[in-house]
C-alpha cells in the first residue's frame, strides 16, 4: 500500500477511536458532574450552621449518623475504624484484580519498548539515537504527567483519574499500531508515556481501602501483575512478531487496557477521599456495599471525620512535618528507577561483550554500523522471558521481610543488598557468574522498588497521597531518563566508572531509606494534614513520657 493509503488509513481509525473515547469520557463525566451535583445538594443540610456562611476549612470535624433517632448516645467511627473492622475479603480481592490489571497494562506497555524496537528500526532504517528517542519519549511523558495525574487523584477522586488516565492509554496505544511514520509513533508514543503517568494512582485507591495488616503485602503482591504484564508481552511477541510483525504487537498489547475499561464501572471512588471532601454520606453507603460484599458489617454509631478543602498541593509536601520525608522519598524512588533501568541495560550490554572485562575492550568488539539491522530471534526471546522472570524472587523476599523488619530497613537492606551484588562485575566474571549477580541485583532492586509503593501512600495523608506518588514517580522518570547515559554511553569508557555510579547511588540510597523520620508499619492511614500533626504530637508526648 502507498504512503497515501497508509496515512488515510490511520487517519480514518484515528478519527474513530477519538469519537468513541470522547464519547465514552462525556458519558463518564456527566454521571461523575451529576453525582457531584446530587451530593452537594444532600451535603447543604448536613452543613449548614446558623450564622455561618463560610466553607468548611482545614481540619473542621463533620458527623454523618448512620441511624436516626437517639444519636446522642451512639458511639462514632471513622474510615479508618470501619476498614478494620470489615477486614479484607471478596471486595479487596476483586480491587486487586482490577488494579492488577492496570499494572499489567503498564508493564507491557514498558516490556514493549524493548521488544518492537529493533523492528521499527529495520522497516524504516533508523539510527540508534532514533531508536532511543522512542524510548525517551515515552519516559519525558509520565515525568510530564505523574504530578498532574496526582493533583487530578487529590481534588477529584482516585477513581476519575484512573479511568481517564487509563483510558487515555488505551486511546493514544491502539492509535500506535497505525503509526505511518517515525514522527507519527514518536508522538503517540510520548502520548502513551502521558497516561500511563497515571498509573501509580491505581495503588493510592487500593490502599485506601485495605485494614492494616493486610497493606504492606497486598500491595507488595501488586508487583507479581506486573512481573505476569512482562511475561505476558514476552510470549505475546514470541506468537505475534514473526509473522504479524509489530503494528499487531502494539494493537495487541492494548487487551489489558480494554478489560479495565470494560470493568472500571464496577471501581468504586475512595471512602477516605469522600469524607475528606465532605461527602461522608457516599463514603458511608461505599463502606456499606464493601461490607456487604465481605460478609460483615460497619461499626455502629456516627461516620466522624476531618475534612479538609484544599487538596493535591505540591507546596504542602513541604509543611515543616513533611519537608524531610518528601525529599528522601523522592530521592528513594529516583534510585529505585536509576538503578532498577540501569541494571536491565546493563544486562544486555556486558551480555554481548561475554563478561566484564571485555565490555570496554573496544579491540574485541566488531565495528557495528549505527543502521545494523538485527531481528529478535527465538533465543533472544527466551532470555528476555527469563530475565523478566528473576523479580519474582525479589518480590518474595520482600514479602518475607516488609512486615518483620519494617519499611524503612526493608528499602535499605534492598539497596545494600543490590549494591554488594555488583561488586563482583568488578573482577572478570564470565558469563554463568554474570548472570548470577545480575539476577540477584535485579531482584533486590525490585523489591525495594515495591517497598517504596507501600511506603509511600503510608506516609502522606489522603489530602496529598495521591500528590506525592505522582512526584515521586515523576523523579523516578527523571532517573529512567538519565541511566541509558550512565549503563550504555559511558560503559564504553570504564565499566568500573559506571559500576561505581549505581554502587554509589543505591548506597547513598540505604542512607535515605535509614534516615526516614517516620517508620509506619502498623500506623494507620491519616486522613488529613490536621490529623498527621495531632498524630506526631501524641507521638512525641508518649516517647519523652518513655
Amino acid at each position: 500500500m502507498s504512503d497515501k493509503g497508509h496515512r488515510f488509513k490511520f487517519c480514518l481509525v484515528s478519527l474513530v477511536c477519538t469519537v468513541t473515547v470522547q464519547r465514552l469520557t462525556s458519558i463518564f463525566l456527566f454521571s461523575f458532574v451529576t453525582s457531584q451535583t446530587d451530593d452537594k445538594s444532600i451535603l447543604t443540610v448536613h452543613e449548614e450552621q446558623p450564622g455561618k456562611n463560610e466553607p468548611s476549612n482545614e481540619g473542621v470535624c463533620t458527623i454523618l449518623e448512620q441511624d436516626l433517632g437517639d444519636s446522642k448516645n451512639r458511639k462514632t467511627f471513622t474510615v479508618e475504624e470501619a476498614v478494620e473492622a470489615i477486614g479484607f475479603g471478596k471486595f479487596q480481592w476483586k480491587l486487586s484484580m482490577l488494579t492488577g490489571v492496570a499494572w499489567m497494562a503498564d508493564a507491557m506497555e514498558m516490556m514493549l519498548l524493548s521488544i518492537a524496537t529493533p523492528q521499527l528500526r529495520c522497516e524504516w532504517r533508523l539510527s540508534s539515537w532514533k531508536v532511543a528517542s522512542i524510548t525517551a519519549m515515552v519516559f519525558i511523558g509520565m515525568m510530564i504527567s505523574s504530578s498532574l495525574w496526582g493533583n487530578i487523584s487529590d481534588k477529584y477522586g482516585r477513581k476519575v483519574c484512573l479511568i481517564l488516565c487509563m483510558l487515555w492509554s488505551l486511546h493514544y496505544g491502539f492509535l500506535s499500531a497505525f503509526a505511518p511514520t517515525y514522527s507519527w509513533i514518536l508522538v503517540l508514543r510520548g502520548l502513551v508515556g502521558f497516561g500511563l503517568g497515571g498509573a501509580p494512582q491505581s495503588v493510592t485507591l487500593y490502599t485506601e481501602f485495605l485494614p492494616m495488616k493486610s497493606r504492606g503485602i497486598s500491595v507488595i503482591l501488586l508487583g507479581v501483575f506486573w512481573g505476569l504484564g512482562a511475561v505476558f508481552e514476552v510470549l505475546l511477541a514470541m506468537l505475534v512478531m514473526p509473522t504479524l510483525g509489530w503494528k499487531w504487537l502494539l494493537a495487541f498489547s492494548t487487551l489489558p487496557l480494554v478489560v479495565f475499561a470494560a470493568s472500571c464501572c464496577w471501581l468504586p471512588e475512595s471512602a477516605r477521599f469522600d469524607v475528606l471532601r465532605g461527602r461522608e454520606d457516599k463514603a458511608l453507603d461505599t463502606l456499606k456495599c464493601i461490607a456487604a460484599a465481605n460478609g460483615s458489617s460497619v461499626p455502629k454509631g456516627r461516620l466522624i471525620a476531618n475534612t479538609q478543602t484544599d487538596r493535591g498541593r505540591i507546596r504542602d509536601l513541604f509543611i515543616p512535618e513533611y519537608r524531610k520525608t518528601t525529599l528522601l522519598v523522592w530521592f528513594i524512588w529516583f534510585c529505585n528507577a536509576f538503578s532498577y533501568y540501569g541494571i536491565v541495560l546493563l544486562t544486555t550490554e556486558l551480555f554481548q561483550a561475554g563478561s566484564a572485562c571485555s565490555a570496554t575492550d573496544n579491540s574485541n568488539m566488531e565495528p557495528r554500523c549505527s543502521l545494523e539491522c538485527n531481528y529478535l530471534t527465538f533465543h533472544d526471546y527466551v532470555d528476555l522471558l527469563w530475565t523478566t522472570l528473576a523479580e519474582f524472587p525479589g518480590i518474595l523476599v520482600t514479602l518475607w521481610m516488609i512486615d518483620r523488619i519494617g519499611r524503612r530497613k526493608s528499602m535499605a537492606v534492598c539497596f545494600l543488598l543490590f549494591s554488594v551484588s555488583i561488586l563482583p562485575l568488578y573482577a572478570c566474571t564470565q558469563r554463568t557468574l554474570l548472570t548470577v549477580f545480575i539476577f540477584i541485583a535485579r531482584a533486590c532492586i525490585t523489591g525495594g522498588w515495591q517497598v517504596a509503593y507501600v511506603y509511600t501512600p503510608e506516609v502522606f495523608p489522603t489530602a496529598t497521597r495521591a500528590i506525592g506518588i505522582g512526584t515521586g514517580s515523576g523523579m523516578a522518570r527523571v532517573g529512567a531518563l538519565i541511566t541509558p547515559f550512565i549503563a550504555q554511553v559511558l560503559l564504553k569508557s570504564s565499566i568500573y566508572l559506571t559500576l561505581s555510579v549505581y554502587l554509589i547511588c543505591c548506597l547513598l540510597g540505604t542512607v535515605a531509606s535509614w534516615f526516614l523520620p517516620m517508620e509506619t508499619t502498623g500506623r494507620s492511614l491519616q486522613e488529613s494534614t490536621q490529623s498527621t500533626m495531632e498524630q506526631k504530637n501524641i507521638e512525641s508526648v508518649k516517647g519523652h513520657n518513655v
